[in-house]
């Protein structure tokens, strides 16, 4: 009876055990290949988005280089391979007609300015 009891206090906690995985908690491993893959997937943006690998590199500073660089690299070797023209990313709410503090350029009334009159 007492060989019973052990035996399945000790089958009973090694199915918990087992279970770990179900509760989310990564290795290391796991962590460092996430890390990686996530490292690939931004070289291989940047380099769709036609940024070089320094201003990658200074934009996501967090990131292994190592890993953003292999995939800045076979994004590169695939865009080539099949003639892929990269896609530069939009300016950020800047125009050419406005200059400093908004005003427009060549002496032409804001554009709220011109509504008012």
């Amino acid at each position: 009876m007492r060989h019973t009891v052990f035996t399945l206090c000790i089958l009973s906690a090694a199915a918990l055990l087992s279970g770990c995985e179900a509760l989310g908690i990564e290795t290391a491993t796991q962590v460092n290949a996430k890390k990686d893959a996530e490292g690939k997937a931004i070289g291989s943006a940047c380099r769709h988005a036609v940024r070089s690998i320094e201003d990658c590199f200074g934009n996501y500073p967090r990131a292994g280089k190592a890993a953003v660089f292999a995939g800045w690299k076979e994004m590169d070797e695939y865009m080539r391979e099949n003639s892929i023209v990269g896609m530069p990313s939009q300016p950020e709410a800047t125009s050419p007609a406005q200059g400093k503090g908004g005003e427009a350029a060549h002496g032409d009334k804001p554009a709220a300015a011109a509504r008012t009159s």
